[in-house]
């Protein structure tokens, strides 16, 4: 069974400017996590990246002395990957807790209110037509 994608709070932020950017050097990622108030040093941002790049979430390709990375895993894949991951360790699976969590911690306008309400109605019909 292939593993599935869990980031540390770095990693996390890494990829979120992969996937802003497309494709990014060392400078353009550390810049932005800079900008973001992370400030790391140059060396701390290249060895993140080599790592991520053994474990196969990015990738890189040489222009000059730069290395240049990209994104191998899309935002979609991992957010569902973390998603399901915090429901088992922290709701024991219950989604129906970690929702009511999530409506009880946070605003909600009624414009998310009515897209939530046609996700659920959207998951019942493909909870029917799966019988």
């Amino acid at each position: 069974m292939r593993k599935k994608p869990q980031l540390a709070s770095l990693q996390l932020a890494i990829m979120r400017t992969l996937w802003q950017k497309g494709e990014a050097t060392v400078a353009d990622v550390r810049e932005t996590l800079e900008s973001e108030g992370r400030e790391l040093a140059y060396t701390t941002v290249a060895t993140m990246l080599a790592k991520m790049e053994r474990k196969g979430q990015v990738a890189h390709r040489a222009e000059g002395k730069a290395f240049i990375y990209r994104p191998v895993l899309g935002q979609e894949q991992v957010s569902r990957s973390m998603v399901t991951d915090l429901a088992e360790r922290l709701f024991s699976g219950d989604v129906t807790l970690m929702v009511s969590h999530l409506l009880d911690g946070c605003e909600i306008s009624a414009a998310e209110l009515t897209r939530l309400k046609a996700l659920i109605r959207k998951k019942e019909l493909e909870e029917r037509n799966a019988r």
